[in-house]
């Protein structure tokens, strides 16, 4: 109970190396023995987060330093996922800003430390990625202090120490060297600096106990298990407690079962555990995130934990297509919303609410990622469903419309400036900044509403080559900044049921890109291309080649196809129109319109006109 305790969260933005920082502290520290083969990335245990390359889950490990038990959390970079880096943030004391050294501070690095220095925490900025060609410390930490002062941090925050570090080379330095060069050999510095800089808070063992429950996970063995860090008191295995659901909230008794702390990726059964561990609690099978274990007699429960509020809203449906039920095994509207209600239990940022038609759920989140990467989930699960295009959240302030704005940095090769600038205008974004490096890159801030990033990332893409880099992060309700255009080309459309021929395709190859390959099942108002032309267009995609008994001398012409655009989610979701879905199933990813008989399409633009 009186050992040593420093409690960090890693914090950055996406891509500048928190996860593989961790694994260095991890090796480094020897939790790992001489002869274990340990993955890179190893924190990154979801197969999401593998494929992608990204984390989507905060995550909880702990090293010992010098007799000092550091509690880890590894924390997402996307803004989608900021409901847990702010659960994260609050069970520690200090913070590891990454941030790196060529790109220096972007869009989420100031969404992260504008909510450390929001709840009084001191960071430690670590220039990541020292070593690269192209890499400007000196800038970084300028560029650190710039926006540590007009994110309104205090004296004592802008007087932060600086660590200069390799992570994927496993060393740092508090001095800078010479580019090109070593300039430490180990993790030693950065060690050093959180045990320095990091205060070591200290509740009352003997006081009633507050654990505040920050995150949750599962065990098939124990059920749900609540994962947070006590203020005060002592907690102990067999302990009845009472669980508070925030100040003015309910309570209810409980009983805890196992308490378990962190010792490095493993998770230890603990006799008792006191302020400002970190522990994982089982056996209260209702418990929540936000609510507090408390003293049963002297009961001190805690605010419950806010979190922003979502700003992108779609609506799940269950599957009407004419392939409906075929590759799915959870296909009934209640089992879709029986699989919502169980992702709300951890996923703080999200809202599900039942709508006034029946199998149709409206399911609100931080963004098309946030989004995106739950359905992945359903559909690895098994789960078949449809969804509408993503529509932003409005809000009523006095009368008037206000709308959620994002500021946007997109970093490109100048000779794309001039179509980058002109597609984010005609979206009703504004130039905020613009910057170039001198190495025929430019570095472009805008400000523009959320609306007018749906299904921009595939353009973006098309305009920079590839080469392009966007981010973004929600800044602001503000006024309706008025009518934005939508897709610039119309679609082909199946006029039947039946298989895609490779015939068809050919017959079809100078009208648009396809979204199909022969063999592929298609019905009567699925979508299967793109036209090359803003109208849609009603297609026989199923035409096959009539026999006949005559046949020509010489050789017969070669069908020749252009290659099926890749249907990835994200790429369908941005794409659709109001009037169309999605159609996911574990197998495969269709696009279709609302209504599939072209009457019924008709009916509902004359009736959407009138």
């Amino acid at each position: 109970m009186t050992k040593e305790i420093r409690n960090i969260a890693i914090i950055a933005h996406v891509d500048h190396g928190k996860t593989t920082m961790v694994d260095q502290l991890l090796r480094q520290s020897g939790t790992f023995e001489e002869h274990e083969k340990v993955v890179d990335t190893v924190m990154d245990n979801h197969a999401i987060e593998r494929e992608r390359g990204i984390t989507i889950l905060a995550k909880n490990c702990a090293v010992n330093w010098n007799g000092t038990h550091i509690n880890i959390l590894d924390t997402p970079g996307h803004a989608d996922f900021g409901g847990e880096v702010e659960r994260a943030l609050s069970m520690v004391d200090g913070v590891v800003l990454l941030i790196d050294a060529q790109e220096g501070p972007m869009p989420q690095t100031r969404f992260v430390t504008k909510k450390a220095l929001a709840l009084g925490l001191k960071p430690i900025v670590v220039v990541n990625k020292v070593d690269k060609p192209g890499a400007n410390p000196d800038k970084v930490v300028n560029a650190a202090f710039d926006l540590f002062d007009k994110l309104g941090a205090t004296d004592e925050q802008l007087d932060f120490p600086v660590v200069y570090a390799s992570g994927i080379n496993g060393w740092s330095s508090l001095e800078e060297g010479e580019p090109g060069e070593k300039w430490g050999t180990d993790m030693a510095p950065l060690f050093d600096t959180i045990l320095r800089h990091v205060p070591s808070v200290k509740g009352d063992a003997t006081a009633p106990l507050q654990l505040q429950i920050s995150a949750l996970d599962y065990s098939t063995f124990v059920g749900r298990i609540g994962v947070g860090r006590i203020t005060q008191g002592t907690l102990k295995p067999g302990m009845d407690v009472l669980v508070a659901k925030g100040v003015d909230g309910g309570t209810y008794k409980g009983r805890v079962n196992q308490v378990l702390t962190f010792q490095g990726l493993e998770r230890v059964q603990a006799t008792e555990a006191g302020p400002s561990d970190i522990v994982l609690v089982n056996g209260i099978e209702n418990i929540g995130i936000g609510e507090t274990i408390t003293d049963v007699a002297n009961p001190q429960p805690m605010p419950m934990l806010k979190i922003d509020e979502p700003t992108l809203t779609m609506n799940f449906c269950v599957n009407t297509s004419p392939l409906a039920g075929r590759e799915g095994k959870f296909v009934t509207s209640r089992q879709i919303w029986d699989r919502l209600q169980k992702e709300l239990r951890s996923n703080v940022a999200l809202r599900v609410k039942e709508t006034d038609e029946d199998g149709i759920f409206e399911v609100s989140g931080r963004g098309e990622l946030h989004l995106t990467i739950l359905l992945e989930e359903m559909r690895r699960e098994g789960y078949e469903l449809a969804v509408s295009k993503p529509r932003v959240v409005f809000r009523e302030v006095n009368g008037e419309t206000h709308e959620p704005f994002e500021m946007v940095t997109a970093d490109i090769e100048e000779g794309h400036q001039g179509g980058v600038m002109q597609a984010l205008g005609e979206r009703k974004g504004e130039l905020v900044n613009m910057e170039s490096d001198g190495r025929g890159r430019v570095r472009l801030e805008y400000r523009i509403p959320a609306r007018g990033l749906i299904g921009f990332t595939n353009e973006f893409l098309n305009l920079t080559r590839g080469s392009g880099l966007i981010s973004n992060i929600f800044d602001s309700y503000e006024a309706y900044a008025g009518e934005i255009g939508g897709r610039k080309n119309g679609v082909l459309i199946s006029m039947d049921d039946g298989e895609i021929f490779t015939y068809a395709l050919g017959k079809l190859d100078d009208r648009g890109r396809m979204f199909v390959k022969a063999g592929d099942p298609v019905y009567e108002g699925m979508i299967v291309g793109i036209h090359s032309r803003d109208n849609d267009l009603v297609v026989n995609a199923t035409r096959t080649k009539q026999l006949t008994n005559f046949r020509v001398s010489g050789k017969e012409d070669a069908i020749k196809i252009t290659p099926p655009i890749d249907l990835s989610l994200e790429y369908a979701v941005e794409f659709i129109d109001d009037d169309e879905l999605v159609e996911i199933t574990p197998t495969s990813i269709r696009l279709r319109k609302r209504h599939l008989k072209e009457s019924d399409r008709k009916r509902a633009k004359n009736s959407a006109l009138s």
